[in-house]
């Protein structure tokens, strides 16, 4: 029998565009370390370690799929962006620091609206012609990001 919720995933993530999925795997990343604070209010120590490599692992795949040649200073900076978050995320679950995993848990949300905005605009205009570059700063790999997004744990 297959479960619901994982179905209901994957069926989602085969439904949504480049940039939907970006906004699914931000939100991973959100609820990863929420789950991680949660963990350290309860003294979990092992869930509140895998929550957040989990966090970790999700970051370590935004970031492999930028792309450099089209996205520029925004790919440049959305790696930097990763990369300090990724020891951001590793500090506080060394550390069991509820305050930095609530401060990243907001930066992520604020990108996270950015790209939901982003999606927003791409869905509203005009459906490009087949072959059309995507927009600068959009992952090069979508397939890869599909494959990828129904994270499970």
């Amino acid at each position: 029998m297959r479960d619901p919720v994982r179905e209901y995933k994957e069926n989602a993530v085969r439904g949504a565009s480049p940039v939907g999925l970006i906004v699914m795997l931000y939100e991973e990343v959100i609820r990863s370390v929420r789950k991680g604070q949660r963990e350290i209010a309860s003294g979990n120590i092992e869930e509140r370690t895998k929550s957040l490599s989990h966090a970790i692992n999700v970051v370590g795949h935004l970031q492999s799929v930028l792309n450099f040649e089209k996205g520029g200073r925004i790919a440049r900076d959305l790696s930097v962006f990763y990369d300090l978050m990724r020891s951001q995320i590793m500090e506080a679950s060394i550390k069991g620091h509820h305050q930095l995993l609530e401060s990243i848990a907001t930066e992520f949300s604020k990108i996270k609206e950015t790209w939901e905005e982003v999606d927003r605009r791409i869905a509203s205009e005009p459906t490009p012609p087949v072959g059309a570059a995507a927009p600068v700063g959009i992952p090069n790999r979508p397939s890869a990001i599909r494959r990828n997004a129904a994270l499970r744990r």
